[in-house]
């Protein structure tokens, strides 16, 4: 799954890159069978001339024979001497198994030492990404409950048994808008039905699939991973409302960032809530991320310059700052908001490359006025949407998308890390119409 557009991706893979496998020991030969009884006489028959000699008595050599000849002669008496009998040239039971077991273990394959050798560890199982996908689709699925549960009891009371007439039309097109679709999609959704269905008999599922199409077609030029390519620190600046999880979602994102080999800051800009420090230090430390903060009430536009500063001194690849929540219909804090950028702007003129919009996926339609101010004040370039795991009115996330031309980044369906995905059109579209993924 793409997360982010960056060229920093590499340094994970070096870093993780599986170190070689040892070589193994090799095996212990097998032992060697007992030898039989002539290996003594051999082994004395091999000593030096001068043990053969204190073994037996020396005997004149004629004069003719070299030292060969009387060394040979030593052997064979010697060998003489120390034959065995018949009688003890004779197995006995416990001998004959001994050989036979002997022969039998010489016959298996040689096989490594258990004791002697390590076996690799066995990789940890790893979850189906199917399975992760459905697991997603599901608590996206249902978050977005509230839209697509008033679409369908709609839907089924309205298309029962019912052609597609002029009022069946009316009357779809308001139930699109109640739900959070908006006038612009609703009116699509009517225009290709009409085309297609007028007059005919249709289902409440072939009106879903219609408006499915309809929202994916809409929302698939949005569906933008992060770019964080260019000259590094990348600076990304997070905005919104109270409450909109704009700290969990900076948090998360730096814990995705770090994964892929970034080296990131974060900084907390929020400095009127302790709870909003201490909760992006948390996530900081989770993602091996360099945490950045000042006391409640300091100057978040200096927090931001001291981040960026360190960020060129460390050479990370990412600085992302927090904001204080607020809302969009105060002045002084959205002068404040302007005040930080313009900082930013001092430190590098292209600067902040990115602020994201992080939007509470409950407001519904009030995420339109929000857009609206946060884009005047701080030239908003992409939108994330949390909160979808509730009784969610996604909905408006088409609005934003079809009035603003905003790249949408992320979406959220609950508290943990794996619950911020990347956004996917398609999935979102037939979730929110009601459908299977």
């Amino acid at each position: 799954m793409s997360w982010f557009k960056f060229g920093f991706g590499k340094k994970k893979q070096k870093d993780e890159a599986p170190s070689e496998v040892p070589a193994l020991d090799a095996p212990e030969p097998a032992a060697e069978p007992e030898a039989p009884a002539e290996a003594p006489v051999i082994a004395a028959v091999d000593a030096a001339p001068e043990a053969l000699d204190e073994a037996r008595p020396a005997e004149p050599a004629p004069a003719s024979a070299d030292a060969d000849d009387v060394l040979e002669a030593r052997a064979e008496a010697v060998i003489d001497d120390n034959a065995p009998s018949p009688e003890d040239i004779a197995e006995t039971p416990a001998q004959a198994s001994g050989i036979e077991d002997l022969a039998e273990t010489l016959a298996q394959p040689e096989t490594v030492d258990p004791v002697t050798e390590e076996a690799p560890p066995a990789p940890e199982p790893q979850p189906a990404p199917e399975e992760e996908k459905k697991g997603f689709f599901a608590r996206l699925a249902a978050g977005l409950k509230k839209s697509s549960s008033r679409l369908s009891d709609g839907l089924s009371a309205m298309f029962t048994q019912r052609k597609l007439d002029q009022a069946a039309l009316d009357e779809l097109e308001e139930l699109l808008i109640a739900a959070d679709i908006g006038a612009a999609t609703a009116a699509k959704v009517i225009d290709r039905l009409a085309k297609d269905r007028f007059d005919k008999d249709v289902s409440d599922i072939e009106i879903r699939e219609a408006l499915a199409d309809v929202v994916a077609e809409t929302l698939q030029p949005y569906e933008q991973p992060l770019d964080m390519t260019g000259d590094a620190p990348r600076v990304v600046l997070f905005v919104g409302v109270n409450g909109s999880g704009k700290t969990t979602t900076l948090g998360k994102i730096a814990v995705k960032m770090t994964r892929e080999g970034a080296g990131v800051i974060t900084a907390a800009g929020d400095t009127f809530r302790a709870a909003a420090v201490e909760q992006l230090q948390v996530w900081s430390e989770r993602a091996g991320a360099t945490f950045m903060s000042r006391d409640l009430g300091a100057d978040a536009a200096g927090l931001a310059y001291d981040a960026i500063q360190q960020g060129r001194t460390d050479q990370a690849d990412a600085v992302l700052i927090d904001t204080a929540g607020r809302l969009q219909n105060k002045a002084e804090l959205m002068d404040e908001l302007r005040k930080i950028v313009r900082v930013i702007k001092k430190m590098d003129e292209t600067a902040p490359h990115h602020v994201l919009l992080v939007l509470d996926g409950t407001v519904g339609s009030n995420a339109i006025s929000q857009a609206e101010a946060f884009m005047e004040a701080s030239h908003v370039t992409g939108v994330i949407m949390t909160k979808l795991d509730g009784t969610a009115k996604g909905g408006a996330l088409v609005q934003v998308a079809e009035r603003f031309k905003l790249p949408i980044h992320f979406i959220g369906v609950g508290e943990g890390e794996a619950d911020l995905q990347a956004f996917k059109a398609k999935e979102f579209a037939r979730a929110l119409a009601g459908l299977e993924a």
